[in-house]
């Protein structure tokens, strides 16, 4: 089979020409964010890793004590509390550990001050900025359960920039959308997809838990307790379920002013 560039060009103006012709599903269209939206994701992309930074610190500091036999809280007074601690048998700490556990220390001290700058920026952002990103952050905050790392990380990513005609669109985006298997006789659900955004998909769910909790008398809450209150396995299959329902209300809810059905505003 031949392989050539104007082989490829040639198929590639086919397909458009299927496309323009009215046969949409020829190619796909992606959507492709501005260079202002683009850079608007580094803010909560870069706090993520901090977040992971910090937790990977705080366990190599805990670590390298429980090789030697100690355990103990990681407080501000730690580099002088070194000082004064032995091992588990009661030998003094080594030199190089102390050393090493001190610049750790002093990582995640530096690590800990970049997230609470970032967060007070964030703040300054939601308060100060007049944008479209931030109107819907602050009206997405409105709902009880929905905080303002979650909703920045929505708008972000996912509604100030794409443009969803429907619902399938929007669930297929986040990777919640079914995978049913269904041929001659056999029939089974796959899952999900798990072919759109990760960021966005995880936080769905983390989402729906706190849905179930601060907006109990919801619909959705309600369909959930309804289908999937029996039993530790069907709750975590359905909390996807709850997910993807959720994600689709917060769409309507900032597209057409549609507040989820029983869900409570917090109070202003």
């Amino acid at each position: 089979r031949a392989k050539t560039d104007k082989v490829d060009v040639k198929a590639l103006l086919r397909l458009l020409q299927r496309y323009l012709n009215g046969e949409r599903k020829a190619v796909s269209v992606v959507q492709i964010p501005t260079l202002d939206e683009e850079d608007q994701r580094r803010f909560n992309r870069e706090r993520e890793r901090l977040i992971k930074e910090h937790g990977a610190h705080i366990a190599r500091i805990k670590s390298l004590l429980v090789q030697h036999g100690v355990r103990t809280p990681i407080g501000r007074n730690f580099p002088e509390w070194l000082e004064t601690i032995g091992d588990g048998l009661g030998n003094e700490l080594g030199p190089n550990l102390k050393t090493e556990l001190v610049r750790e220390y002093e990582r995640l001290q530096l690590v800990k001050r970049q997230i609470g700058e970032l967060q007070q920026e964030q703040k300054r952002r939601i308060k100060e900025e007049k944008t479209k990103a931030m109107e819907q952050i602050i009206t997405l905050m409105q709902l009880r359960g929905v905080g303002p790392q979650s909703s920045w990380i929505l708008v972000m990513e996912f509604f100030v920039w794409r443009k969803f005609k429907n619902r399938r669109e929007l669930a297929a985006c986040a990777g919640l959308t079914p995978t049913p298997y269904d041929s001659g006789s056999s029939q089974r659900e796959q899952g999900i997809s798990k072919a759109g955004s990760r960021r966005v998909r995880s936080l769905m769910v983390e989402l729906g838990w706190l849905w179930l909790r601060y907006q109990p008398d919801s619909k959705l809450s309600r369909w959930f307790h309804s289908r999937f209150g029996v039993g530790k396995r069907f709750r975590r299959v359905g909390i996807v379920a709850l997910a993807r329902k959720l994600l689709i209300a917060l769409w309507r809810y900032l597209e057409k002013g549609v507040i989820p059905e029983g869900a409570v505003l917090k109070a202003s």
